[in-house]
């Protein structure tokens, strides 16, 4: 299927592993341009490098979107280095797990500061290049947002805030033809997943291959995600053969979230 989406050019926040590495790579293939950011600059030329080996065009600017200016000043790159925006990915932010006591108000204003407040700050200081284009918003959340548990409290109320805040753009967005929305993964394999099997193998003993079908055997899920599923379906949502979508929410998340 031909996606439209040669020569676009996509801002992907979080692009140097797991998830955002994967759908910046989905995007080069459909041949967008793609302008890379993350806090890790040689993890971030490992993709350039992959996106380059494929013929694409790439750029990268390490920043830490925590920074009240790194917003704007990673927008700035974007429109010296391609001229404008047609795609925005908020990807970025991950949040602390733990027992509800145990978190800081430290560990809460950082999951807020990654993960929300840098998705609040990027759509506005991008909105105007997305409206020029009529360009494409896309928010990766998470399945807690919609299924909040007791040992996810931040990354739960974090998730929820930024698909609220997302419904809120897709308002605007009729007014300024801003296409915007939200997708909600479920677990996908990527390192930072592992990192939790192989705590929780190191807690109990038990082998890997048992602890991984139970995590998934626990949240419901048919299999694991992969990166891939996640990006295939984001260059779905932002081409033109999606354009009647707008304003949703959508759980990407095999099975996982059992209502309606």
């Amino acid at each position: 299927m031909e996606l439209g989406l040669k020569g676009k050019v996509a801002l992907v926040t979080g692009s140097s592993r797991g998830i955002g590495r994967g759908i910046a790579l989905g995007l080069a293939e459909q041949g967008c341009d793609l302008m890379l950011t993350a806090r890790d600059v040689k993890a971030l030329e490992d993709v350039a490098q992959a996106i380059r080996a494929k013929q694409g065009k790439s750029a990268v600017r390490a920043l830490d979107l925590r920074e009240p200016s790194a917003a704007e000043t990673l927008v700035e790159a974007v429109r010296h280095e391609f001229g404008g925006l047609d795609i925005l990915v908020n990807n970025a932010g991950a949040t602390k797990r733990g027992d509800f006591f145990a978190l800081s108000d430290a560990d809460w204003q950082d999951g807020y500061a990654l993960k929300f407040f840098a998705h609040v700050r990027l759509a506005r200081a991008a909105w105007p290049l997305l409206k020029e284009r009529r360009g494409a918003l896309i928010a990766i959340g998470g399945t807690s947002g919609r299924k909040p548990e007791k040992q996810f409290t931040i990354g739960s109320s974090v998730n929820a805030a930024v698909a609220a805040f997302t419904k809120c753009l897709a308002d605007l967005g009729k007014q300024d033809g801003v296409r915007v929305n939200c997708i909600h993964p479920s677990l996908v394999e990527t390192e930072r997943q592992w990192r939790r099997i192989r705590a929780e193998v190191e807690r109990t003993g038990e082998p890997e291959a048992k602890i991984r079908a139970q995590f998934c055997r626990e949240a419901g899920l048919i299999r694991y995600g992969t990166v891939e599923d996640v990006a295939d379906f984001v260059s779905f949502i932002v081409s033109s053969r999606a354009t009647w979508l707008h304003g949703a929410t959508l759980d990407l998340d095999g099975g996982e979230i059992p209502v309606l």
